[in-house]
């Protein structure tokens, strides 16, 4: 796929704000098999108008059960192939399955794939936005140079201070939309 030099894009994470996530002790775990995986309420209508306004829609996922062994490689692909599927407005889908004992360059809060992502396809980053419901994933986008959304989820975690605060993708998605 190819796309203008100038494109905008929203980088979506994966876990807790396209689909569900599974909720043990405060902490987010992602859906253990294609079968489990639930797409949350209006983000198939949230991915749709964004992509409607002309943004590029890009999920970055950080899966480190497949480095941890409790997941594998098939599955996570096979639920990405589901979610795209299931939202035909989603552009691509990027992911890190280390851990952070593997310091690799794509696991959230490094930049990775995102830069990744934007070289790929076109991508000005200042220009577009990353869109998560985990610190890492705020941090990722703002070291990328993207601004950011925070969907608060109320984890046992530390809560970014520098994104826009929404409490789920619609409203995330109505808020960009009305940036500049």
């Amino acid at each position: 796929m190819t796309f203008s030099k100038k494109a905008r894009a929203v980088f979506l994470d994966r876990d807790g704000v396209l689909n569900a996530a599974v909720v043990r002790d405060g902490k987010p775990y992602p859906p253990a098999s294609v079968a489990a995986m639930e797409i949350l309420p209006g983000v198939r209508e949230a991915t749709d108008r964004l992509h409607a306004a002309g943004f590029v829609l890009v999920v970055v996922t950080n899966q480190p059960d497949v480095a941890r062994g409790t997941q594998s490689a098939v599955e996570v692909e096979a639920i990405h192939a589901k979610l795209r599927a299931e939202l035909p407005a989603l552009d691509a889908v990027y992911s890190c399955m280390h851990d952070d004992a593997d310091h690799c360059a794509c696991r959230k809060p490094k930049p990775g794939m995102i830069v990744t992502a934007a070289t790929d396809m076109g991508i000005s980053l200042t220009e577009s936005f990353m869109v998560g419901d985990r610190w890492r994933d705020i941090d990722a986008g703002l070291a990328a140079g993207c601004r950011t959304v925070f969907i608060d989820r109320d984890y046992r975690e530390r809560k970014p201070e520098t994104a826009i605060h929404v409490g789920d993708l619609p409203e995330a998605a109505a808020w960009i939309l009305e940036q500049p």
